[in-house]
């Protein structure tokens, strides 16, 4: 009876230990991340007002606004959502769905796990050897909405896989039964239930394109553009190579570091504004699942 009573006091004693351990963990990772976003609100907020937002750089990048920067931005998200969106989309559901299970699916899952980790440089390096030079698109939106495609490629299509693979096969099995094609099975049962968790997937895409600058350093950005862009063929300002420029290579690196400061935030609040629509429309369309 003593010999139960000690292992049962040493395994709840070890119990709180871990208990405790991973929740001051936690607590120091989500201190640091509020240490890092308070500095940069505390030294990027007085900068911002309607004159920043709204107006192009001035002074050798020291004055003026970020507007054409703001806007370039918004264009390669969109962009790069438009290209790797529907392609990650169709092609997880073709390998959950339609491929089978043979050493061909399985490559491309080793693959699209190898190309999750390749460098976003290389990517930018590839993105110049494709679109640039080789199709001739020159440095435009479009060159930098297609790299960046690829960057988040493989996120999409995990995510779309994972999403279908956690559908009961039930659902699958009654929707053929009733006399449903494959087709209309994935169309109407199943992508509905696993398009919630395929948001996320569309949350990290628009996460990681927001603060690249490898890439589109190669492919889509100017160094100074006031002007906004006239077609998918222009150059662009965006923020994080802005940000990178005012940072580094200003005239005046004392004056343009509140800019750079302010730069930060504004990325930070873009890219907080686009995942609290994406997490609205994922929450919006698991209600309707359950109705």
């Amino acid at each position: 009876m003593e010999q139960n009573k000690n292992i049962s006091v040493r395994k709840r004693t070890s119990e709180r230990t871990a208990f405790w351990t991973f929740r001051i963990l936690s607590l120091c990772v989500v201190g640091i991340l509020f240490w890092i976003l308070g500095f940069i609100v505390v030294n990027g907020i007085g900068v911002i007002n309607w004159e920043f937002l709204s107006t192009s750089p001035t002074d050798g990048m020291t004055g003026g606004g970020i507007f054409p920067a703001i806007v370039g931005t918004l264009y390669l998200v969109v962009g790069s959502v438009i290209i790797a969106f529907p392609i990650g989309v169709m092609s997880g559901i073709y390998i959950s769905e339609y491929a089978h299970n043979n050493w061909l699916v399985k490559l491309i899952r080793i693959m699209t796990n190898n190309l999750s980790g390749v460098p976003s440089i290389v990517f930018g390096l590839f993105g110049m050897a494709l679109f640039v030079n080789y199709f001739g698109f020159g440095d435009s939106i479009l060159t930098g909405s297609f790299t960046l495609a690829l960057l988040v490629l493989p996120v999409v299509i995990r995510t779309t896989e994972e999403a279908m693979n956690a559908i009961d096969n039930s659902f699958r099995v009654g929707s053929l039964a009733l006399g449903a094609t494959k087709l209309q099975t994935i169309s109407r049962v199943l992508l509905p239930i696993a398009f919630p968790n395929i948001i996320t997937g569309l949350i990290l895409a628009v996460g990681r394109v927001s603060g690249e600058t490898a890439p589109i350093l190669f492919t889509a950005v100017a160094y100074f553009l006031p002007q906004l862009p006239q077609s998918v063929f222009d150059q662009v300002m965006a923020l994080p190579y802005h940000l990178y420029v005012i940072a580094t290579s200003g005239t005046d690196l004392e004056a343009s570091r509140p800019m750079a400061y302010g730069t930060a935030l504004v990325l930070i609040m873009i890219v907080l504004f686009i995942n609290l629509l994406a997490n609205t429309l994922r929450r919006y369309f698991k209600n309707k699942t359950k109705m």
